[in-house]
């Protein structure tokens, strides 16, 4: 082996050992007259070389922050190479808190909203954002603590309040926690009403206040139609319009019965207005007349009682078989007998005369 390898290999060895800026120097070509060396380290920062290795006259160098580090506003974060020499620089990197926490309910006051340097001990003001209102009792601050964090925001700023809901007529409204910002309210009808309009209505930005967003409805009566009709048969009572509950009763023509229930009652569904069932009928009448066992056994007794006197008209010098004769018919009888001997004399009595 040749002896200038291994004195060539410790050479590199020595040049990797040492900082990248000191490599640059000494690799770099022989410097100018007025030209500038490597630009200063500054505490907390790196400088911006972009690959130069010389630095001429009036050439700038920029430094940037390191992380977890910001610059320090009204500093300057540069070099310029004069006469050999850079320009003078102070430290102008500093820890700082992030950018402060962003809150629902506030947003940082304008005076903070462009800056990005917060030391420990810096503290920022918040105002409220629209739909929201300052509680005095509560600070709008937040602080950088010593660990270059926020120090925890208090709810400084409350929800407003939508105006109280109206009552709807026939109805109601539902309130299922408050009538804040982001609430929701939600509207119902008594039963037997439908409701026309919005079934809710949520508390939110109106103008540069909050209110409701949608117009409460109105709850209107369900009708049911006209009635149906019954052949044979009427409604007793008839009204112009039927609602929930209301009954119509029904009776019968004359010469018909009527079957089944009297009545059927309005009833809702799906908020439409029916009719319950089922509907009556009306049947004629069975007029068929129904004799009884009495009339029966009584009949035939009269055609009996009206054979005597028959009889008794071309029998009357007979006496009567069966039951014999009342004593009506015995008189009769008699009296006839007397007429004809009375007869008989009298035209005896003219013949001797």
């Amino acid at each position: 082996m040749s002896p200038a390898r291994p004195r060539a290999r410790a050479l590199l060895c020595l040049l990797g050992g040492l900082g990248p800026q000191l490599l640059l120097l000494l690799l770099r070509p022989p410097a100018a007259a007025g030209d500038c060396s490597l630009p200063p380290d500054v505490p907390n920062a790196q400088a911006t070389l972009r690959h130069h290795t010389s630095f001429p006259e009036q050439i700038t160098v920029t430094y940037k922050c390191n992380k977890g580090f910001v610059k320090v506003p009204g500093k300057a974060d540069s070099v310029v190479c004069q006469n050999s020499k850079w320009s003078e620089l102070a430290e102008f990197c500093n820890r700082s808190c992030d950018v402060p926490t962003r809150l629902l309910f506030a947003s940082l006051k304008k005076s903070y909203s462009q800056q990005n340097y917060f030391p420990e001990g810096s503290t920022v003001e918040y105002e409220c954002r629209l739909g929201y209102i300052r509680d005095p009792s509560l600070s709008g601050n937040i602080t950088c603590l010593q660990n270059f964090t926020w120090s925890k925001p208090d709810g400084f700023c409350k929800k407003k309040s939508c105006p109280k809901p109206r009552e709807i007529e026939k109805g109601h409204v539902n309130i299922t926690t408050d009538i804040l910002l982001g609430a929701t309210i939600y509207f119902s009808c008594n039963a037997g009403y439908k409701l026309v309009g919005a079934a809710s209505s949520v508390c939110a930005f109106v103008g540069n206040t909050v209110g409701w967003t949608a117009e409460f409805p109105e709850c209107q009566e369900i009708l049911c139609p006209e009635p149906p009709k019954v052949d044979h048969g009427m409604i007793q009572e008839k009204q112009s319009s039927y609602a929930y509950r209301q009954p119509v009763t029904y009776k019968c023509m004359e010469g018909f019965t009527l079957h089944g229930q009297s009545s059927i009652y309005c009833t809702i569904k799906d908020d439409q207005g029916e009719w319950s069932g089922p509907l009556p009928q009306c049947r004629e009448t069975d007029v068929t007349p129904t004799v009884s066992k009495s009339t029966e056994v009584n009949v035939p007794a009269a055609k009996s009682t009206a054979v005597p006197r028959t009889t008794s008209r071309f029998h009357a010098t007979g006496t009567p078989k069966g039951r014999g004769s009342t004593p009506s018919v015995a008189s009769t009888t008699a009296s006839g007998h007397m007429c004809i001997t009375l007869t008989i004399l009298l035209m005896m009595l003219e013949t001797v005369g």
